[in-house]
């Protein structure tokens, strides 16, 4: 089995959790689930006692003092600082490039929660013993619920002598009635955005179906420069880079896509009720975090995170409401897609 190198892709615009999560410091960087923040967490579900090599981080600069902050748990990490954002086909491509030809790249965001960490280490391990086999491999996750704000892997044929599946098709975010339909079916999983593949493997695809990319990207890499444990791509080389994502770039193109299951209590802690259904309970359903108090009477579904200021809620069901600061956000769960549109969210 080849080592896996964890690659932290890190970043965010702080708009779907807003006003908690704020540009300067989005979600990864908050202790949103447990004490410690989804960053963390996801360094902490690679140890190098279980065959994981030291991480690369890929983030821009102005999250640069967050990631160096939160990577106690990661030693010998790397930093790769992007000069620009330029999507997750160019950010990958940058650890590739640092990182020998034969290596497995383990890509994770940095943003997720999982509830069942023992569960994510041997499906890591499964889908590098199938990218050291040329396969460039997609974590399907188990969908639960039928989900419009998430892309969706439809299984193929059986890999034989291993737990994978071809992948048969990458699907876009479904309608309603699209997604219950996938969920019936049942060989339709979400598309998580965590993926294994051999550096050499992905480079080549990354050439194959968009050599722009991959040509920019390394050109970048051979003039940056190190400083102690971060590098520095050429920031007029990298700004010529096109943004695309992996799935677009890379996924849906390649004939060696492969997925292989995963049943390990996944959020991607996507908006207010993604967090909330992470979050412990009582028994009407509410949830209360954050340093602030909170009195709750007659309430179901009702999550409360208050920085500070006590809230009183009565008689209400379904709703979020946030303090931050001198914001105060209160939104319905249907209405927690619309944050990240908010002025507050939108002009920070």
């Amino acid at each position: 089995m080849p080592q896996i190198v964890p690659v932290i892709l890190c970043g965010g615009n702080g708009t779907r959790l807003w006003p908690r999560s704020r540009a300067d410091r989005p979600k990864p960087f908050l202790p949103l689930v447990g004490e410690t923040t989804l960053f963390e967490a996801s360094l902490a579900r690679c140890p190098a006692a279980q065959g994981f090599a030291a991480p690369v981080v890929v983030t821009g600069a102005k999250h640069l003092e967050h990631v160096e902050a939160q990577l106690a748990a990661a030693p010998g990490a790397t930093v790769i600082v992007e000069p620009a954002a330029r999507n997750t086909a160019a950010a990958i491509a940058l650890a590739a490039c640092r990182l020998p030809e034969d290596a497995v790249m383990l890509v994770c965001p940095s943003d997720h929660h999982i509830g069942r960490p023992e569960v994510f280490a041997d499906v890591a391990c499964a889908a590098a013993a199938l990218a050291s086999e040329g396969w460039l491999v997609s974590f399907g996750i188990e969908a639960t619920r039928p989900e419009t704000g998430f892309g969706y892997l439809k299984r193929g044929e059986a890999i034989e002598g291993t737990p994978g599946f071809r992948t048969a098709q990458f699907v876009e975010k479904p309608d309603l009635v699209r997604a219950q339909a996938f969920l019936e079916d049942g060989n339709y999983a979400w598309n998580g955005g965590i993926f294994a593949f051999r550096v050499g493997d992905f480079m080549a695809e990354l050439a194959a179906h968009r050599p722009e990319i991959a040509a920019k990207v390394r050109e970048a890499v051979e003039k940056g420069a190190a400083d102690g444990h971060r590098f520095h791509p050429d920031a007029a080389t990298f700004a010529e880079v096109e943004s695309d994502s992996v799935d677009y770039a890379v996924m849906e193109n390649t004939s060696r896509a492969a997925m292989v299951p995963a049943d390990m209590d996944w959020s991607d802690i996507g908006n207010w009720q993604a967090l909330h259904d992470a979050l412990d309970r009582d028994g009407s359903g509410n949830s209360v975090r954050g340093a602030g108090e909170a009195e709750l009477v007659d309430c179901t579904n009702v999550l409360v995170d208050s920085d500070g200021p006590r809230v009183s809620v009565i008689g209400l069901s379904n709703v979020v409401v946030v303090i931050d600061g001198n914001e105060v956000l209160v939104t319905t769960v249907e209405g927690v897609q619309k944050v990240g549109k908010l002025s507050g969210a939108v002009n920070q």
